[in-house]
């Protein structure tokens, strides 16, 4: 290895690695502010237009788009009439190419960035760099990632060159380094055009962790996250106490995250794979916990719970008593996190909460992805009919409106029974939507009569209607839009309770 070209934006740990390979006998090539930091650092440099015979021009937008950096770069050894090509033309093989680039991601997070700010911040030469040496890994090592100098200085050590195992995996990462960079572009600048859905879709997303399995043990998986994950997500989510997230825990925490991001006052979320068992709204957030726990004191054993508001002594001690697998909130008091934090494997996860989040879903199915906008509509509530002789109470339209919050959160069939203060009676994922009411209505059980019952779609057939009068219910909220609807409100006429819809359907598979 004779010549490196070494062109980074984070110059963490370049010097020390540069001196290392000035030592080896490795001569640098370098640009810009790599440069400045070599030669302030008196580490033997040579500037890259002394290699071009070009100067820099375009405000750097043109230092290393030049025959004598990528013929350098992409010359095969192994071929005779590529080496003499190149001699002809004076330039020298590239041995090692060092490149990280533009910061894009972080310019574009930051608060108040212009188009013309993020614009700069597209790299063209570097991942022209990358990219050369990377195809010509049978010959040039190529290295994006800090992480990598100390293997690189091991093997020139030990061996003289570097192995082309190495080579080939560096080369494996660079494209995937480089494929991230271009489709956050194109995400960005996708983003900016207002074009939801265009003919072609890249996305990028970052390993987070490696988990020990996924749904099953027989299953491997691992968590990504978005470049741009907003702070109100479970992979945003800071984890204060206890052992590593499960596939299933991730995925319980996320529905759990989406349901308490419905409501401004105190509420508390209980789930269990991927279902609320109990919702709880209070005053306080102790008494929104309470209520969840009693919504279903069976099912939240092992759960997750998510709490809007943060996590008191009071309430700690109440959690402390059963198992959960995961507390999410916005913060934890000192007394709070001591109390809970003697159980060594519950996890103590922090979210700031900021209300729900718009944005798109994705959802892979063999050979394809689907994705549509996420189910955040803002709905209008005035637009809403009552299409019974009897309106519901002030009370029960209170009642009604929270249980329809949740209910868009159930899996389909999907029917929710409760007040204005808690869950009673959930039933979830039946094929016939008489079979999630009677899961519901047989849970609540006594406590059905004076309730009000949600339904995530039209009554497709009035016996849900008339299980519900039968089992106590006093209200219904419902989509409508069923060919039947005339039968359903017929039956709540008959039985002396309200009807609303809502004209929105909230199916979630």
């Amino acid at each position: 290895m004779k010549r490196a070209l070494i062109s980074v934006s984070d110059k963490n740990g370049i010097v020390p690695f540069a001196e290392q390979l000035v030592e080896l006998g490795v001569e640098i090539i370098s640009t810009g502010g790599t440069k400045a930091a070599f030669e302030q650092a008196g580490v033997p440099v040579t500037g890259i237009e002394a290699v071009t015979e070009f100067p820099e021009m375009l405000d750097g937008r043109v230092k290393t788009l030049h025959p004598a950096i990528h013929g350098g770069l992409l010359a095969r050894r192994d071929t005779a009439e590529h080496m003499e090509a190149i001699a002809a033309h004076d330039i020298k093989p590239i041995d090692l190419v060092i490149v990280n680039l533009y910061p894009f991601q972080e310019t574009i997070q930051k608060p108040g960035v212009t188009l013309e700010e993020a614009i700069e911040n597209i790299d063209i030469g570097g991942p022209s760099m990358l990219r050369s040496a990377a195809k010509n890994y049978a010959a040039v090592t190529v290295v994006v990632d800090t992480a990598d100098y100390d293997t690189v200085l091991t093997e020139l050590k030990e061996h003289g060159a570097t192995t082309f195992e190495t080579r080939q995996r560096f080369a494996a990462k660079v494209f995937r380094h480089t494929a991230a960079y271009d489709a956050l572009i194109a995400e960005y600048l996708t983003d900016i055009t207002g074009e939801a859905f265009p003919e072609k879709v890249t996305f990028t997303y970052n390993r987070k962790q490696v988990l020990r399995y996924g749904e099953n043990p027989h299953q491997d998986a691992a968590f990504y996250t978005e470049p741009r994950a907003v702070e109100n997500s479970i992979s945003a989510a800071k984890q204060l106490h206890g052992k590593e997230l499960s596939y299933n825990n991730i995925r319980d925490a996320d529905a759990a995250l989406k349901i308490a991001s419905e409501f401004t006052e105190p509420v508390a979320v209980a789930v269990k794979h991927m279902n609320p068992c109990g919702v709880g709204v209070g005053e306080n957030i102790e008494e929104a916990y309470l209520k969840a726990y009693e919504a279903d004191e069976t099912s939240i054993f092992g759960g997750i719970v998510a709490l809007n508001k943060e996590v008191d002594a009071n309430t700690a001690e109440h959690m402390s008593k059963i198992f959960l697998e995961i507390i999410i909130a916005p913060s934890f008091s000192e007394e709070a996190f001591a109390i809970l934090a003697k159980k060594k494997n519950i996890r103590l996860l922090t979210v700031p909460f900021a209300g729900s989040v718009e944005g798109f879903e994705k959802t892979s199915v063999n050979g394809g992805l689907l994705i549509q906008a996420s189910d955040s509509l803002v709905e209008d509530t005035a637009s809403y009919e009552v299409v019974t002789a009897k309106q519901p109470t002030e009370a029960e339209m209170k009642a009604l409106l929270a249980q329809w919050k949740i209910v868009k959160h159930v899996k389909s069939n999907a029917i929710v029974v409760g007040s204005d203060k808690q869950t009673l009676g959930i039933g979830a994922g039946q094929m016939n939507r008489i079979g999630s009411a009677m899961i519901a209505l047989n849970q609540a059980g006594e406590k059905a009569k004076g309730a009000v019952l949600a339904s995530d779609a039209f009554f497709p057939m009035d016996d849900t209607v008339e299980a519900a009068a039968k089992a106590g219910i006093t209200a219904i909220i419902q989509p409508g839009g069923s060919i039947k609807d005339k039968e359903s409100i017929a039956m709540a006429d008959k039985y002396g309770i309200s009807m609303v819809l809502t004209h929105v359907r909230h199916f979630k598979h």
